[in-house]
């Protein structure tokens, strides 16, 4: 097997093969290191949003998280000690960029290929780089032409000192309202350009008290009890974003309270409002940002950018904002998934290609029809708007370990979608969206045409009941390549 990707999806489908006796692994990672998300994202304040509890393999379970949603450093340090646990951190291999992918029709077989030349073989590829995992800078006018210093959110300059600087925020997502109030007490001046407003929820994420951590240690069955509840409270947001007639309804109403209490003027209320319906874009939580905005050296700006000048960023009405540094915090090129990694099927049929021409789709988030023994890991539509992504992944690949054993009890080369079953379920996914308060807005969870490609359209729970045992009947199975008898000597 060949995995591309180390971070919690690729190392989690490692250790699942391993528990069940696949032994031939190999991790292919792009970093200097396994980690993903977590080894990327290094900004101040960074934090999960999900309690740690739920944020966490099922298998390895931690009683002595520092608090209630872990710093990105804790929850590196937690995947590293889970591959070092389960033995394989010594299958990543670092500093490889995967470029290209074939399928061979012929030797039934996948064929990958790295940046710098490098070639694996393998019988079953899986493809766990995520949804998460390439920044996206908007492309403006006279961006060369900017004097000062910029760079990504997910791509931290810890070289670069902010304190008495004058620094402009792009973007005002999950990302940004977790250093946005960090930084604030270092710099000169903060502008943060806002395109949309976001409903927020209270959350503060103190550090335990020592009752509390000793506690949850000590006491049998009280960390089980708390996942839980965290798993059913996280089931309840996506209750309000799939009822937002109703449930929704009830939910926008306590954000909105709470939103209120922390913004007490009326004219920066109006400005960071959002205009869209709860829970139709990412809900965030924070009990700190809110209250930066209010700050006298910060300064919240609705006007659209128009384009960047030599000393800053140029607004849609001609005002010029002089800044020393520009943070994207502008997210992710959530519509690509794995490009521009190059994967080639059956035929050397192209899988951008075909996703460009039909939208992005996989059966249950996993497979795709003409891509044999093709495996995704938080592919198409297997995103979640309040759950946690590990137990996706987890039940990911749990399924994706019964479909390989499936071609080991065949002794057959591949197994593959079947074309019809991968139509019918994506035409039943994107039915559910109906009614529900994703579609009544734009968002990352879409691609150009409106189609939503990134989130699940229900429960975990239903999630993991989908894919807790693999429906045979709904695959074919490649059958071994016939080996030509060998020549008799004369």
């Amino acid at each position: 097997m060949v995995i591309v990707g180390a971070g919690f999806g690729g190392i989690g489908m490692a250790i699942e093969l391993r528990r069940h006796g696949f032994e031939q692994i190999t991790i292919l990672e792009r970093g200097p290191e396994l980690g993903g998300t977590w080894l990327y994202n290094s900004y101040p304040g960074c934090t999960c949003d999900v309690p740690s509890h739920l944020y966490s393999f099922s298998f390895a379970q931690r009683r002595d998280w520092s608090r209630l949603c872990s710093p990105q450093s804790e929850i590196l340090a937690y995947l590293r000690g889970v591959a070092r646990d389960h033995g394989v951190d010594g299958l990543v291999v670092p500093d490889t960029e995967v470029t290209r992918c074939r399928w061979g029709d012929a030797q039934r077989r996948w064929s990958i290929e790295s940046a710098d030349g490098r070639r694996w073989c393998a019988d079953a590829l899986v493809i766990a780089t995520g949804q998460l995992h390439q920044p996206k800078i908007p492309r403006l006018e006279g961006a060369e032409r900017f004097r000062g210093h910029s760079f990504h959110s997910a791509r931290w300059d810890h070289g670069y000192e902010l304190a008495g600087k004058r620094v402009g925020v792009v973007g005002t997502g999950a990302s940004a309202i977790q250093f946005i109030p960090e930084i604030a007490r270092e710099v000169a001046r903060l502008t943060i350009f806002q395109r949309t407003g976001n409903w927020f929820l209270p959350r503060r994420n103190r550090p335990y008290p020592r009752p509390l951590r000793a506690a949850i240690e000590r006491i049998p069955g009280l960390q089980a009890l708390r996942r839980r509840l965290i798993y059913a409270y996280a089931e309840s947001l996506t209750v309000a974003i799939r009822h937002p007639r109703t449930v929704g309804r009830v939910g926008a109403l306590y954000s909105a309270a709470f939103m209120r209490r922390q913004l007490r003027d009326p004219e920066l209320r109006r400005r960071a409002w959002p205009d869209y319906p709860f829970g139709c874009k990412r809900i965030l939580f924070s009990s700190y940002y809110l209250p930066t905005l209010g700050e006298s050296h910060v300064e919240l700006v609705t006007e659209p950018i128009e384009r960047l000048s030599e000393r800053g960023v140029i607004t849609a009405d001609g005002r010029e904002w002089e800044l020393d540094c520009v943070i994207w915090a502008t997210g992710f090129h959530t519509e690509r998934f794995m490009y521009p990694m190059e994967i080639y099927g059956r035929d050397g049929r192209a899988l951008h290609e075909k996703w460009e021409q039909e939208g992005a789709h996989a059966h249950l988030g996993v497979t795709v029809a003409g891509f044999p023994s093709l495996f995704l890991i938080y592919g198409p539509n297997t995103n979640t708007s309040g759950g946690s992504i590990i137990h996706f992944e987890e039940t990911q690949a749990r399924y994706i370990r019964q479909a390989l054993e499936q071609v080991q009890a065949r002794r057959c080369a591949a197994i593959e979608v079947r074309p019809e079953v991968e139509a019918s379920s994506d035409r039943e996914l994107q039915a559910r969206f109906d009614g529900t308060a994703w579609t009544m807005c734009n968002s990352w969870y879409r691609d150009r045409s409106g189609r939503i490609i990134a989130n699940w359209p229900g429960y975990m729970r239903e999630y993991e009941r989908r894919l807790r045992e693999l429906d045979p009947t709904e695959f074919k199975f490649v059958p071994l390549p016939e080996r030509k008898p060998a020549m008799l000597a004369a």
